[in-house]
């Protein structure tokens, strides 16, 4: 498959939201990107310390390991070619073997270069701007350098094992694409179920319920196979990081995260005839929520429920609360690219049917509002200037659904009051009497609902005036399976089975 070798345009990253049928592993073989885009490194070092060396050479578009031959040390770094530094050459010969007798004469290395083989030594003033070498880590000594002219990018695979790299230790294979600029990327090549027991421990943990674990499996097993976002920026299918799900090698498995890989080999979750979209995140805080009322788009298994099991258990900084002061808000919301003024009020303006936030209308001293929908509602206070976010899409501002930093809202955003004691209130049949402690109703543009007075302005924690108080619980974009509420479920007795078909709707499992 043809690479390419040229400056990358930047890239925005989106979930996609449709069902797909076709997998992005190739012969049950994943590229995962370790290091790419700003994190491509000058070298990469690789140590096994298990005998046998490494094979050099360069993976087929079905995903083989085309070995041209054969390096015995232990510890190799991958350089752009040029470090070399100016080369003479002579060849082209048959074989590695006999590239690399030819170039020990001159004290040089065997290369690979369009598909034909060469003998290299320093001198001349050719130099290998478009190569990757492989040297002896801690010296000059260059052992091999890879030239397919775009075609094919160096492959690496250990012949003792897993082996190390930046202080992880990885199964399978390694490719180097050379970047302009000067830079390396570095994918790992790996079997699907070596990486999803590099998922495991992650993304969910040692210790955990097997139930748990097995469905976490045949969720990271599915993502896998899914996803694509990464694969026509930069040529690999899945990313390491929380953009796509945590892996971070072998270093961190079990005996039990293992156990959960092998008792699910092989399973993915699909919906009607597709595989499917199986995000997840840590806890939902209460409800999980429909992906189009999340990201837009309606997903068929990625349907909204109440979570009856997360409350069965403790789980870590389940409740949070974060304040913002108006300048700091203002802050945020116009760094962000949004159009305005000095923010006096903020305020959830509409829920979805299982009480999560769907939109967040900010007033600044103009009267100028601005709302936002979907998981923008909790993107937008997301600061790393003041190291502030808000975790989930299940939160109040002030305490109340449709409150500012002064209260409860008084037909309209023009007028509000600060607690709903001493209000009065109008019943159903027409009865007009004091607010007496019992739930008052509101009607809002999403139907009528019960306000929580529990948690209203009137209750809400303390802060300076004006200030924004956010409280809520859960961490994630609420969407798909919570792993806290697996857990729950896998301690009261379900299988891995039950929980996928809670968290996913209408689904199969095999």
């Amino acid at each position: 498959m043809k690479k390419l070798l040229c400056t990358l345009s930047i890239l925005v990253i989106f979930l996609a939201l449709n069902t797909v049928s076709a997998s992005a592993a190739v012969n049950g073989v994943v590229k995962v990107g370790l290091r790419y885009g700003s994190s491509a490194v000058t070298s990469a070092n690789l140590e096994n310390t298990q005998s046998g060396g490494y094979s050099v050479g360069y993976y087929d578009e079905s995903r083989n390991f085309i070995s041209l031959g054969s390096i015995s040390a232990t510890a190799i770094t991958m350089v752009p070619g040029g470090d070399l530094g100016a080369y003479d050459q002579s060849g082209p010969y048959g074989s590695f073997d006999e590239a690399a007798s030819a170039a020990a004469v001159n004290g040089g290395w065997p290369a690979y270069v369009g598909g034909q083989f060469y003998a290299r030594w320093r001198g001349g003033s050719s130099h290998g701007a478009a190569s990757v070498a492989v040297t002896l880590t801690g010296s000059s000594t260059a052992l091999f350098e890879f030239d397919c002219q775009g075609l094919y990018d160096l492959g690496v695979l250990p012949a003792g094992g897993p082996t190390w790299f930046k202080g992880y230790k990885y199964a399978g294979g390694f490719v180097y694409p050379r970047v302009t600029g000067g830079g390396l990327y570095v994918f790992n090549v790996v079997g699907m179920e070596d990486y999803v027991k590099g998922v495991l421990p992650h993304e969910m943990g040692v210790g955990w319920p097997a139930a748990a674990l097995e469905a976490q499996a045949v969720c990271a097993r599915t993502y896998a196979n899914v996803t694509k976002k990464h694969l026509g920026a930069y040529g690999f299918d899945v990313c390491n990081t929380t953009d796509c799900q945590v892996y971070n090698g072998i270093n961190a498995s079990g005996p039990d995260t293992d156990a959960a890989v092998d008792a699910t080999a092989g399973q993915c979750v699909w919906y009607r005839g597709a595989l499917a979209e199986t995000v997840y995140h840590a806890s939902d805080g209460g409800a999980t929520e429909s992906a189009e009322n999340v990201w837009g788009s309606a997903v068929g298994h990625l349907i909204g429920k109440t979570d009856p099991y997360e409350g069965s258990i403790t789980i870590p900084n389940y409740s949070y609360t974060v304040t913002y002061s108006p300048s700091e808000l203002t802050w945020v919301l116009q760094n962000s690219g949004y159009s305005i003024g000095t923010v006096k009020n903020a305020y959830v303006s509409e829920r979805t049917a299982t009480g999560n936030v769907y939109k967040v209308t900010f007033v600044d001293t103009t009267g100028k509002s601005l709302t936002v929908k979907g998981e923008t509602c909790r993107l937008a206070f997301y600061s790393t200037t003041y190291g502030k976010s808000v975790k989930s899409m299940r939160f109040s501002i002030n305490g109340d659904t449709g409150g500012t930093a002064s209260g409860y809202y008084v037909n309209g955003s023009g007028n509000s009051i600060s607690s709903v004691s001493g209000a009065y209130t109008i019943s159903g049949t027409g009865t007009v009497a004091a607010y007496s402690g019992n739930a008052p109703y509101a009607v809002t543009s999403s139907g009528i609902s019960a306000l929580d007075t529990t948690s209203g302005a009137s209750s809400a924690p303390s802060a300076a005036p004006g200030s924004f108080v956010i409280t809520g619980t859960g961490n994630g974009h609420n969407v798909g399976l919570s792993q806290y509420g697996a857990k729950a479920m896998a301690e009261q007795g379900y299988s891995y089975r039950d929980i996928l078909n809670f968290y996913y709707t209408d689904i199969t499992i095999g």
